[in-house]
């Protein structure tokens, strides 16, 4: 595989991201640039990168339009403080490593930082910017501080907020921001930005492109996570023989764990990625009305059930088992 997956920090080519350039320039040039943007749209779309792309902008003097209508020279020095992660009049809010493991929130005194960082004034850009990666990580007390942050507009502030369900965050939340949308790419576009990264046969640039339903950065993604060995396994499991219990007991493991060396969370949301879409695929080709039927109401169900079992912390591993011994009945 070729070196695909660029950080949005380092991401400079933004494509078919002229109409999200055209929107953001035409309000700075108006000078109307709204103090808090809400990048709306699926995971995958490069609403992170082009976040950073406007932070280059806003903080950075040398323009090069080689790189569209936002783009900034790599070369310019706070543009390289930015992808060094070291300017100070930036501020990345992500979810943290607790022990261990990825926290499953970005918290309360972590969302107060950003009134802090906004009571002082640029030291040596135009402007502050803030990225909240996503605002959906929010949990309702961390949220509330950021309500009370929007409703007093920073000077020489901005804040891009990135949601990748936007109907989930609070009403007044969204009320007090600038949406853009980001939709999803045509499958023919997703391949050809694929083809282009990785080295891949066709079979299989076909299947990264379906489990990506338009979404570019997924489809690297889901390489670099393994998911098409998950494909495989989610695809045996609607098969006979179905695969070995001790098999079975590994991934169910797997998804149990959460570490640094091992995303149980991600490895399960991926497997159900793939589970979903076989049974999306098995709904339509069934043989029988029936068949059909059933596929397509386990498929309406399981497409919730990642969201439902992290938010109110349930076992994946047991949640696994559940699944299985559903699916080996319809087997």
């Amino acid at each position: 595989m070729m070196d695909a997956l660029t950080t949005p920090r380092e991401n400079f080519i933004f494509e078919q991201g002229e109409a999200a350039d055209q929107a953001f320039l035409s309000a700075y040039d108006k000078n109307r640039l709204h103090h808090a943007w809400l990048l709306c749209g699926p995971q995958g779309l490069g609403k992170a990168s082009f976040a950073f792309r406007c932070a280059r902008f806003l903080m950075g003097r040398d323009r090069d339009t080689a790189f569209g209508g936002l783009g900034m020279s790599p070369e310019d020095a706070d543009v390289r403080l930015i992808t060094a992660g070291s300017h100070p009049d930036l501020l990345v809010l992500e979810r943290e490593m607790g022990e261990s493991k990825l926290k499953k929130n970005i918290s309360v005194d972590a969302v107060r930082e950003i009134g802090e960082f906004f009571s002082k004034a640029p030291s040596r850009s135009p402007y502050r910017v803030c990225i909240i990666d996503s605002v959906d990580d929010l949990n309702i007390n961390s949220a509330n501080a950021l309500l009370k942050i929007l409703e007093e507009p920073p000077h020489k502030g901005i804040i891009f907020l990135i949601s990748h369900s936007p109907g989930r965050l609070l009403p007044t939340i969204r009320s007090r921001c600038r949406r853009l949308t980001f939709v999803p790419w045509t499958d023919q576009a997703v391949s050809a930005f694929a083809r282009k990264r990785l080295d891949v046969d066709e079979e299989t640039l076909t299947r990264l492109v379906r489990l990506a339903h338009g979404a570019p950065g997924k489809a690297l993604s889901l390489m670099e996570e393994g998911a098409l060995e998950m494909d495989s396994f989610a695809g045996r499991l609607l098969e006979k023989p179905l695969p070995p219990r001790a098999e079975l007991m590994q991934i169910a493991a797997t998804f149990k764990s959460s570490s640094a060396k091992n995303d149980g969370a991600r490895k399960f949301a991926t497997f159900m990625a793939c589970l979903t879409d076989r049974l999306h695929e098995r709904s339509l080709s069934a043989e029988t009305s029936q068949n059909g039927q059933i596929y397509s109401q386990l498929w309406s169900r399981l497409i919730l059930s990642v969201g439902e079992v992290e938010s109110v912390n349930l076992d994946r591993g047991d949640y696994f088992w559940s699944i299985y011994n559903e699916l080996a009945s319809l087997s």
